[in-house]
């Protein structure tokens, strides 16, 4: 059974691509977040604000792409991407 998750992009004022993700991201959607993350170009800011769950299937996509990643996280999903060690690697900023 397919998880659901939402994603959707816009251009940020300041010409980057914003890509807000609501819902779960797991190993049976990851495949539509790297699609996704891969039709962008350049700095991408991704909000992760709405997202109540996150898998190693979900981390290991934002990995491929953290050299150009700001992520927008809750309280939810921090810990995650401390413990993942992601929030080292990316800007993170949260609520």
């Amino acid at each position: 059974m397919t998880t659901p998750l939402t994603l959707a992009t816009r251009t940020l004022p300041d010409g980057r691509t914003l890509l807000e993700a609501v819902g779960e991201i797991d190993m049976s959607n990851s495949d539509a977040l790297a699609s996704a993350l891969e039709a962008t170009t350049g700095p991408l800011v991704i909000d992760l604000m709405a997202v109540e769950y996150l898998d190693s299937a979900g981390l290991s996509v934002l990995f491929g792409h953290a050299e150009r990643l700001e992520i927008l996280v809750g309280p939810l999903l921090a810990p995650v991407l401390t413990i993942s060690g992601l929030a080292g690697l990316t800007t993170t900023r949260g609520a």
